[in-house]
Parts: structure tokens; C-alpha cells; sequence
């Protein structure tokens, strides 16, 4: 491609260490896909309300929008031409006007935990920081003896406040690791026995519903199997309703040319547990929808009153 006939794009990310890992790896990705130099693509950093406010749980303050709402303001603006986003930080119903351009081949979706080899391992009583709902309940099942405290912030502040002694452990996401260069922080918790989080280790990048020079530019490096998975999973959150409070876990694998999906809901606190698992063509919907309601139907009330079943 002649560089100067190479159209330009602004590519919008948050301004966090690993998103802009996220951002330079989609940047590298096009590039090398386009055959272009990737200075044609302009990494425009934002602080999102979400990275500014670190001393309270995201479900107390906004939830999942903090993390793409300034983002979002921009794209519709015309500012930036796409968005780069962890897929697990992406509310559910988006407008109508965004719409997701590529994902990316999806990282290693388990769970690392740092502070012990596991979590029977984990001392008596220890004092576990977490900021998800669904680690948390997935803690409390596997060991109500422990305590949950919050932690919120990067990599780097939840390995500083580990470190201080503020908890015995803690939980990163090993993609986010592998992303940042940190390997060989932490155990990796077998993702068959702990379910990750919807859309966890996966890089979705949104673009405006009607840009179509967008959409063919990022179309080059859109991961099939991996945006399969991903809205599989996001098929089966709008079909639960839930929200940021919601405790939610979900493995999908490709099994030749169908997705088998387990999934398991659970109480805040951990005591009660629902799981359901099915397998579907890729481009199946309705399964997931279908497993949604087999779960909320057998779940406790518990569990249903975090859960509004699909929106109207």
C-alpha cells in the first residue's frame, strides 16, 4: 500500500498500562494485517471515570459505563474512528449507533491467583482483595471461611497493596498478565474448576454503526472463533439481566464446529451455586438465551434477585 494514499485512523483506549498494551497490540495487529506503517494509526489516550476513582467498587458507582463512557462520548463525536476495550469491561446493551468492529484472538481466559499455589491453599481466615462479585462469591463457595476485602486499581497497585500486607491474596487475569509482560506472577486457577468472567482475556474493538470505512478497514484482523465465543457469552448476560452486583462465570470452548458453554451463577456471598452448561452452532443466539433461562429457573431466590431475566 502506497503510504501516502494510506488512510488515517485515531484509535480510542484508556490510558492504563494494560489498555495500552491492549491498544498497541490492535495497532501492530492492523498494521501488520494492512500492510501499513502503524504510525497511520493514532493511539488517542482518555482517563476514564473508572481509572480516576479507585477507592470504592465499580458496582457502587456506575459500573461497567465508567470504563467506556468517555470513550463512547468521543467515537459518536467523530473524535476518534474506533475503540479499544477489555471485552469483559463492555455493558451488555450498547447504543445503537456503536457497534463492534473486530475481537481479537482471544489471550489465555483463566484466573491467577497471587498469594498462594491455590485456593485450598490459601491460610485459614485469609484476607482475600478482590473488587469482582464473581470472584468473590466463587471465593466464598470454595471457602467461606475467608474474608473479601476491596481492590481496585492496575496490576501494579494490586500487586503494591498485596505487598503491603493489606491481604494474604488477591486475583489478576493472567491474558491482562501475558499482556504486560508479567509472566510467572501468581498460579493460574484451572479455568475448568474456576470459571472466568464473561468475556475475560478477550480485546473487542467498537467503531460507529455507520462507519463503513471503519468496519472493512478492522474487519482484517477480526478473530472468527474468538467473536463467536464472545457474543455467545454476551448473548447469555442480556438474557440473564444481570448487572455489576451480579455474580457471573462462563467458559466457552470450540468443539469442532460448535461452542460448548458452561455457566454458573451464584449468590453474593457464595452459598448458593447454580450451573448449567450447553453446546450449540457458533451462530446459535438462542442457546444461550435458552441456558440463561434453564438457569434462573433452577436458581434460588438467592441468586434470581440479582438477575432481571432478558430486558423487554
Amino acid at each position: 500500500m502506497n503510504p501516502s494514499n494510506t488512510p488515517r485512523f485515531r484509535l480510542g483506549t484508556r490510558r492504563s498500562p494494560l489498555a495500552m498494551a491492549q491498544a498497541e497490540e490492535a495497532r501492530a495487529r492492523l498494521a501488520a494485517a494492512r500492510g501499513i506503517d502503524a504510525a497511520h494509526i493514532e493511539i488517542v489516550p482518555v482517563t476514564a471515570s473508572g481509572d480516576r476513582i479507585q477507592d470504592r467498587a465499580l458496582a457502587d458507582i456506575g459500573g461497567k459505563a465508567l470504563w467506556t463512557k468517555e470513550l463512547d462520548a468521543w467515537l459518536t463525536a467523530g473524535e476518534i474512528d474506533f475503540a479499544v476495550h477489555s471485552a469483559k469491561d463492555v455493558e451488555t446493551i450498547r447504543p445503537p449507533e456503536i457497534a463492534i468492529g473486530a475481537v481479537l484472538p482471544r489471550e489465555d481466559v483463566r484466573d491467577v491467583l497471587v498469594g498462594a499455589a491455590s485456593i485450598a491453599a490459601l491460610p485459614r481466615n485469609a484476607v482475600v482483595g478482590t473488587s469482582a462479585p464473581r470472584r468473590a462469591a466463587q471465593l466464598l463457595h470454595a471457602r467461606p471461611d475467608c474474608q473479601v476485602i476491596t481492590f481496585r486499581g492496575n496490576v501494579a497497585t494490586r500487586l503494591a497493596k498485596l505487598a503491603a500486607g493489606e491481604a494474604d491474596a488477591t486475583f489478576l487475569a493472567l491474558a491482562g498478565l501475558n499482556r504486560l509482560g508479567e509472566t510467572g506472577t501468581g498460579h493460574p486457577l484451572d479455568a475448568e474448576d474456576w470459571l472466568p468472567a464473561p468475556g475475560q482475556a478477550a480485546i473487542l474493538i467498537e467503531c460507529r454503526a455507520d462507519d463503513t470505512r471503519t468496519q472493512g478497514f478492522l474487519a482484517a484482523i477480526d478473530d472468527a472463533p474468538s467473536r463467536e465465543a464472545v457474543l455467545a457469552e454476551r448473548a447469555l448476560l442480556a438474557a440473564l439481566g444481570g448487572n455489576c452486583h451480579s455474580p457471573i462465570a462462563v467458559l466457552t470452548q470450540r468443539v469442532g464446529d460448535t461452542l460448548a458453554m458452561r455457566a454458573a451463577l451464584y449468590s453474593p456471598d457464595g452459598a448458593e451455586r447454580v450451573e448449567g452448561e450447553a453446546r450449540f452452532a457458533a451462530d446459535d443466539r438462542e442457546a444461550p438465551a435458552k441456558l440463561a433461562a434453564d438457569l434462573l429457573t433452577r436458581a434460588v431466590p438467592a441468586i434470581t434477585v440479582h438477575f432481571t431475566g432478558p430486558a423487554a
